[in-house]
């Protein structure tokens, strides 16, 4: 007993619960309760401090509760015999949403206001499943009966709209972190802050970049006129290509080219976490949902090894088919293998409306690649038609990094001058010769053919 009246030393939650509802006796009391996600924990912060703004007499009491194994709710308040709930110092946690500064976050608080008389309280904690969070709980308590119901649904209906208005990540490039349990159940959001590149930095053939601005930029500028037509405007597109194409690089140009859309990266680790991608496209739209590798989850049936890995797949597909078809939302996959995929998947509009081929770079291409990698350093016209010629059939990944390793030698070399043969040919040398066939496949120059010293 000792023990619990040394934690019993900061006023009790109840007492303060007692003089606010001075005249309703406690077990009388009524409470209504949401759960959100924890992906809009910064969301719901922000729609409860407008909230509050409009009751300038509101008290806000911070919590503390020794155990947190589990949800604290109104209930946990009432009850101090066990882990009494005590009245505390305010408690923030800063989450990162992509801006300067983190946001704060109230880790517990209690809300206490009147609404035309009539006293309530609102309840903020986490919501706690098997000692993991996987929300935000929102408890209101109200004197029962017919006026305080009608106030919880009214509040809440309120509470929802702010909440959708807010959207702290629209816009952004997000991913979801897995929790470091084996639970699986979701951490909380990451902001990436992916290089912005421009439409210059985009070499791909002529008739690539077409078809990219008619299924990506025009489509969006139409998608109201195409919705007032009552037509779909969901998209589903197909990047395949070798490595080292420019898939993903052009998947950076698009998220930093659209702006008023947020980025939804899904990585092949994070596949088990596709429901919620497609809550946070929902409530986030317009947005982007990218699925690289798409192949590891969407493989034909016949090709796959277990019911787990076609439950993916199956999971995919509903998700895609259970949208809306006046959703705002694009979806964007990438393969290596696209003979690999599903039929179910890649044959049928709606799913995917189109494939986009990146091909290897033709000449064109990598004469600008090779003027784009050099990175300013200068270098002769000769220089660079011998470099095209001897990188036929080489990814635009293999052009950069090789003239990022000519750019070694030339600043190995005293970095006078320009960038010359020499540099270019030990780069070459390096890469296709001194590493052996193992060293180009790695640097997906299999297709590089051996040709002549450049001069």
């Amino acid at each position: 007993m000792a023990s619990v009246a040394k934690r019993t030393t900061l006023p009790l939650a109840e007492v303060r619960l007692k003089t606010h509802f001075k005249d309703q006796q406690l077990h009388d009391l009524v409470t209504s309760s949401r759960t959100f996600p924890v992906t809009a924990r910064v969301d719901v912060q922000v729609a409860l401090e407008r909230l509050f703004s409009g009751y300038p007499e509101a008290e806000l009491l911070g919590l503390h509760n020794q155990y947190g194994h589990e949800t604290l709710t109104i209930a946990h308040v009432l009850s101090n015999s066990h882990d009494p709930v005590v009245i505390s110092p305010l408690q923030h946690e800063e989450v990162d949403i992509g801006e300067i500064l983190p946001a704060q976050c109230l880790r517990k608080g209690l809300w206490l206001a009147h609404d035309n008389g009539m006293p309530f309280g609102l309840l903020l904690s986490a919501a706690v499943h098997f000692t993991q969070v996987n929300g935000v709980h929102i408890e209101v308590i109200v004197p029962p009966g017919e006026p305080g119901a009608k106030f919880c649904r009214a509040l809440f209906e309120e509470l929802e709209t702010l909440i959708r208005g807010t959207a702290s990540y629209r816009g952004k490039v997000l991913s979801l972190e897995p929790a470091d349990r084996y639970s699986g159940h979701v951490g909380a959001l990451r902001v990436h802050k992916l290089r912005s590149v421009a439409r210059e930095q985009v070499i791909l053939p002529e008739r690539t970049l077409q078809l990219l601005d008619r299924n990506v930029g025009d489509f969006i500028k139409q998608r109201e006129q195409l919705k007032k037509l009552g037509l779909p405007v969901k998209k589903g597109i197909l990047f395949y290509g070798a490595p080292g194409t420019g898939k993903t690089h052009t998947i950076q140009y698009l998220a930093s080219h659209l702006p008023d859309h947020t980025t939804l990266l899904v990585t092949s680790e994070q596949v088990a976490y596709l429901d919620h991608y497609f809550q946070l496209a929902r409530f986030l739209q317009p947005a982007m949902l990218i699925i690289e590798d798409v192949d590891l989850i969407a493989r034909a049936r016949e090709q796959m090894r277990g019911a787990c890995e076609e439950s993916l797949l199956n999971k995919l597909l509903n998700e895609m088919d259970g949208l809306r078809e006046d959703a705002a939302v694009l979806f964007v996959l990438t393969t290596n293998h696209p003979e690999l995929l599903e039929a179910a998947l890649a044959s049928r509009p709606g799913r995917i409306d189109q494939a986009i081929e990146f091909p290897l770079p033709d000449e064109r291409g990598r004469r600008q690649l090779v003027r784009l990698y050099a990175c300013g350093l200068p270098l002769d016209d000769e220089v660079v038609e011998s470099t095209v010629r001897r990188t036929e059939r080489g990814s635009g990944a293999f052009i950069k990094e090789l003239m990022r390793r000519a750019a070694q030698f030339y600043i190995q070399n005293g970095s006078d001058g320009k960038l010359t043969s020499d540099h270019v040919n030990s780069a070459l040398e390096e890469m296709l010769f001194a590493g052996g066939s193992l060293n180009a496949k790695l640097l997906g120059a299999e297709g590089v053919a051996a040709r002549e010293t450049i001069h």
